[in-house]
């Protein structure tokens, strides 16, 4: 079943995470849309470098350092997703308290992980 994924912190560099991880969604047949400071295209996905008001975000992956999330709190929050993973480096606590009090789940894991593992 594919889930919309919102990529925060996409990068047109192909040896960035977040690169990897949006073309790895695309060949597993997920919708995904993304966020990043410099515009371009991955995989034929778009890189939004304005946050845009996404509708049926299933889950939202994070490449943003904890102290650069903390801008997004609200947007996140606003689009109401299933889940937010917080790939390595990006744990957040005070975000995962943020998270709890709106009903929204969390997992602190690596999505190209939780892909090759089908655990996606």
């Amino acid at each position: 079943m594919s889930k919309k994924t919102l990529v925060i912190g996409a990068s047109v560099k192909p040896d960035r995470y977040s690169n990897y991880a949006i073309r790895k969604l695309v060949n597993k047949g997920h919708n995904v849309v993304s966020f990043g400071l410099e515009a371009g295209t991955v995989a034929g996905v778009q890189i939004d470098t304005q946050l845009q008001p996404y509708d049926n975000i299933h889950t939202i992956t994070l490449y943003l350092n904890p102290k650069r999330q903390e801008a997004y709190y609200d947007y996140i929050v606003s689009l109401k997703p299933e889940r937010v993973i917080f790939n390595p480096g990006t744990e957040n606590y005070e975000f995962y308290e943020i998270l709890k009090e709106n009903h929204i789940g969390y997992e602190t894991a690596c999505t190209l992980v939780l892909l090759s593992t089908n655990q996606y």
